[in-house]
């Protein structure tokens, strides 16, 4: 698994939920708000789990990763509903989206450090 590309690809999740935001799009809000969707996702749950399911940095990416599920998917939910103010404040800084996104990028860092010892 290559966390920098993983860590790029959730970054790129913000653009999408603007883009939803800006043409009305409908997204899938259960599959965005689950954690074992996306590539990371199946891999945390399976091999990382497997590999490095004891070490506190891939705990902390588990969970990370988790909530920025979790947020995005409740962004998700507010764009299907089409309050687009609503969505564009919740992905603004200092809201939960922002600060999940930003721990799992922290945590995923760790975790590449932690592998890179290994």
């Amino acid at each position: 698994m290559n966390l920098d590309h993983a860590v790029a690809a959730h970054a790129e999740w913000k653009i999408k939920l603007r883009t939803a935001i800006e043409t009305g799009d409908t997204l899938d809000a259960a599959s965005i708000g689950a954690d074992n969707c996306c590539e990371l996702g199946r891999w945390l749950h399976g091999d990382a789990k497997r590999l490095l399911g004891t070490r506190a940095a891939y705990q902390e990416s588990l969970a990370r990763h988790a909530d920025f599920h979790r947020e995005a998917g409740r962004v998700a939910e507010v764009i299907n509903r089409r309050q687009p103010e609503q969505a564009r404040a919740m992905l603004d800084s200092g809201g939960p989206y922002a600060a999940a996104s930003s721990a799992v990028g922290l945590a995923l860092t760790r975790l590449k450090r932690e592998m890179a010892k290994a």
